[in-house]
């Protein structure tokens, strides 16, 4: 499985949390287009909570990754003539009812076999298995702020 070796260590998620990103909820995916505005669209998303990482699963052709690459390439600095990216700020938000969680990080695409493997079979135990997708790529965020309530709302008594 992939990690997210080079963050920091992940934020706190708890029981709660955690539960709550197990259940089969959609979430949205906000990025920023090229003037600053916020992108927001539907997405699946699974959680790795060992690594603080989230994961979406999409077209390398889609308008989330031309944004996160845009914003890889902004972040990023000239060296050896060559731009070197850095990660592009997303968040990912899921609600249920009164429960909510926003995943706040930064996004990496990643385009390998074994990346875009991983992330497929997390996505196949949360929702079911994807559809076949040539072009598929992986949105990777290493979470770096956890806003909400769901380790509230989910925590260790309304688990049993």
């Amino acid at each position: 499985m992939s990690s997210a070796a080079d963050s920091p260590p992940p934020p706190l998620l708890g029981p709660g949390l955690v539960a709550f990103f197990t259940e089969r909820h959609l979430a949205t995916l906000t990025t920023l287009r090229a003037d600053g505005t916020p992108h927001v669209v539907p997405v699946g998303v699974t959680l790795d909570a060992a690594t603080g990482t989230a994961r979406v699963i999409t077209s390398g052709t889609s308008a989330k990754v031309r944004h996160v690459r845009r914003g890889q390439v902004q972040g990023g600095q000239v060296q050896g003539g060559q731009e070197q990216g850095g990660p592009a700020r997303v968040a990912v938000c899921q609600v249920d009812g009164k429960v909510w969680t926003t995943l706040e990080g930064t996004a990496v695409v990643r385009e390998d076999a074994g990346s875009v493997a991983d992330a497929e079979a997390r996505y196949a135990v949360r929702y079911q298995q994807p559809r076949v997708n040539p072009a598929r790529v992986v949105l990777e965020i290493s979470i770096d702020r956890v806003l909400g309530n769901a380790e509230r709302w989910r925590g260790p008594e309304e688990l049993q």
